[in-house]
């Protein structure tokens, strides 16, 4: 299954890999605000090393759209738009849907429909611990799962690139209206039943109507 970066280092983790996946948290969480100034000293401060790990992993922040890099300054937090909004979250739909349409003449949706009961599980463990960020990362590993039963190895390489960015999205939603989340745990079980079923029809429609409903109502 596909992760964000935090859900897979550890001490053992090169420490630019280390810096990298903790300030894609902090700026997610809103610990840095779109629009603030970071600096590769604040980063190598942080994790208590020294600044040339800090610059790879601004690099690789820059590479996941967190933050812009401004010459002999540092990096500026990015601002989700409302066209990034719409954009990112018009690709996935398509990863989506081409990857249900493809299992039309797979082997269906039954594989897949194990994979998302586990990730439907560690979302409701989320939910009953408040913890916004677990959501948003099972709600991206639960939609990485279906984009990947397409079997497409190159939307997998900018699905992990995209990864942060969605979570992101995820995360804001749920902050910004704590009723959405009622909504997207409904939906996503929804989604697993009728993956469960193999109703990859159904399943295709909900998908659709799943990212309307809870990105832009």
């Amino acid at each position: 299954m596909l992760t964000l970066p935090w859900d897979h280092i550890d001490d053992s983790s090169p420490i630019a890999a280390r810096m990298a996946a903790w300030a894609a948290r902090e700026i997610i969480e809103r610990r840095f605000e779109p629009g603030t100034l970071l600096t590769e000293a604040e980063l190598a401060e942080a994790l208590q090393a020294s600044r040339t790990p800090a610059r790879e992993a601004m690099l690789q922040l820059e590479r996941w759209r967190l933050v812009r890099l401004v010459p002999k300054k540092g990096a500026i937090v990015t601002t989700v738009t409302s066209a990034e909004r719409r954009d990112l979250l018009a690709v996935r739909a398509m990863f989506e849907v081409n990857a249900v349409q493809s299992l039309t003449t797979d082997d269906g949706l039954e594989p897949v429909a194990a994979d998302l009961r586990v990730l439907l599980d560690r979302q409701k463990q989320a939910v009953e611990a408040g913890d916004t960020l677990g959501f948003a990362s099972a709600d991206y590993s639960f939609h990485a799962r279906i984009i990947r039963s397409g079997g497409n190895a190159v939307i997998d390489e900018m699905l992990t690139t995209m990864g942060p960015r969605l979570a992101r999205l995820t995360y804001q939603v749920i902050i910004d209206r704590p009723s959405s989340l009622e909504t997207l745990f409904d939906e996503h079980d929804e989604l697993t039943d009728l993956a469960e079923r193999g109703d990859v029809e159904a399943f295709g429609t909900l998908v659709r109507r799943h990212i309307d409903a809870t990105h832009f109502a």
